[in-house]
């Protein structure tokens, strides 16, 4: 992939860019959320930054700014069965496209954290790490995180003994134990490994 420019990464006058990030490619259980953001250049949001280097209550105080204060955003989704059926790097081009096609407002340029951008019926980029240097896309790192985050407390509760709230569904010693002791849930990726080896015992 090319580097992209410094003056890429920002948008011109008037230019609406939208911001795009995942949350929850790595965990054995629960949808994978991602989230596109246009922030509104008149109203600047300060503190924006890569979800995971924020505290909780951080991003939970950025979360309804970023709501308010943007031009326009949308929080979308690939479920657990449709992780299974495409894989979960599929499953998560996919809710990007959603996300995406969810805005209130056609953006005329789209910038992806990673390497790898859904097709889109606009110019788009994957930017590396680009949810530490282009501000809209930290914006969709924190909707997408808070979002999902909260899902997983409501699972907490729905599937209790596993351990949710605390580690999100990502594979913990934790996690793990719960899933030899408890068994597979509804909500667990049967194509991840740790959980297909456990239903082929």
């Amino acid at each position: 992939m090319t580097q992209l420019s410094i003056d890429w990464l920002l948008p011109g006058e008037g230019e609406l860019v939208a911001g795009v990030d995942e949350v929850g490619r790595g965990p054995l259980c629960g949808a994978v959320v991602t989230a596109a953001v246009i922030l509104d250049p008149s109203r600047p949001i300060e503190g924006l930054n890569d979800s995971k280097k924020l505290s909780e209550a951080r991003r939970e105080a950025l979360f309804p700014l970023i709501q308010q204060q943007a031009l326009a955003w949308c929080i979308a989704r690939a479920e657990v069965e449709e992780i299974d059926q495409l894989n979960i790097l599929q499953a998560t081009l996919l809710a990007m496209q959603r996300a995406v096609a969810g805005l209130s407002i056609t953006p005329q340029r789209v910038l992806v954290d990673g390497n790898r951008c859904p097709t889109l019926p606009m110019p788009a980029a994957a930017v590396v790490k680009g949810d530490s240097r282009v501000p809209a896309i930290a914006a969709a790192s924190i909707l997408a995180k808070v979002a999902r985050d909260r899902e997983m407390g409501e699972l907490d509760l729905r599937y209790p003994g596993y351990g949710l709230a605390k580690h999100k569904g990502y594979p913990t010693p934790l996690h793990l134990a719960a899933l030899r002791q408890l068994g597979v849930t509804p909500i667990h990726r049967r194509s991840f490994a740790p959980v297909r080896a456990l239903l082929e015992c």
